[in-house]
């Protein structure tokens, strides 16, 4: 078990449905890393762009994403996070991806696909919620709208981390500031949000404010606005356990199903 997690989040404008140029555009912003880091998170459609052309764009758990990602992950030592849109028994899925360095893949599919735009008519929702491992730590990684209904993200699985990857657009950027606080606070873990910067393809306007909340609910990254940046954070296993330990908000906490 590693007490401490070095995670790097990388801020960054898109290409619009255009995987290879961002396939080269993160090679060279993860190249050009040079602390040892254990995570390396992407935003969510990090190749694309969060586009309703899955048709056009939908790629293969056998495809030259997935491909790349084992090949990064294997060459920098790091899992590699991140989701893209994927195509599998006839259906889209909006797919975050954690690559480790062995080239052992975990996948979460989005559960709350994003209606206002028609998300929920071209991408299939996933059911399951996964909590990953690695490097003993226990992480739960969810996708941009998901943040948005904390009975699905609750913490009754003792999980450390809390991963949110997104395209959340500028005009609602304050909801994501608090929500993201919010989820770090309830579930008296660390949570992480990493969102992409620039305008898309239907005009979208992100703004970024990637962010890393600690089980207080401080921040404890610097990213400014609008802007493309690389930032690392270690996040340590006795923060959380001094709290959870101290405070035992936890134990309190209400039971329910999911249907």
């Amino acid at each position: 078990m590693d007490n401490k997690l070095n995670i790097a989040l990388i801020q960054s404008d898109l290409v619009w449905e255009n995987p290879e140029q961002n396939r080269d555009n993160f090679t060279k912003k993860i190249d050009n890393i040079k602390e040892e880091v254990d995570v390396v998170i992407l935003p969510e459609m990090f190749t694309t762009g969060f586009t309703m052309n899955a048709e056009t764009v939908a790629e293969t758990m056998d495809g030259e994403t997935v491909s790349w990602m084992k090949e990064l992950a294997s060459k920098t030592d790091a899992a590699i996070v991140g989701s893209i849109v994927i195509s599998e028994n006839n259906k889209f899925y909006n797919r975050l991806l954690f690559v480790e360095p062995s080239g052992f893949i975990s996948y979460y599919d989005k559960r709350h696909t994003f209606t206002l735009v028609g998300e929920d008519k071209t991408y299939t929702a996933g059911k399951e919620k996964v909590i990953l491992h690695y490097k003993g730590w226990k992480i739960c990684p969810l996708i941009c709208y998901d943040l948005r209904f904390p009975v699905w993200s609750r913490n009754f699985e003792d999980y450390d981390v809390l991963l949110y990857v997104a395209n959340w657009p500028k005009p609602r950027v304050s909801a994501w500031d608090a929500l993201l606080k919010a989820r770090a606070i309830e579930n008296m873990c660390y949570c992480i949000g990493v969102n992409r910067v620039g305008v898309d393809g239907v005009n979208s306007l992100y703004s970024g404010h990637s962010a890393v909340y600690d089980v207080l609910g401080d921040l404890i990254t610097s990213f400014k606005p609008n802007e493309e940046d690389t930032q690392i954070v270690t996040l340590e296993k006795r923060h959380i356990q001094a709290y959870r330990n101290k405070l035992k908000f936890l134990d309190d906490r209400d039971t329910f199903s999911i249907t």
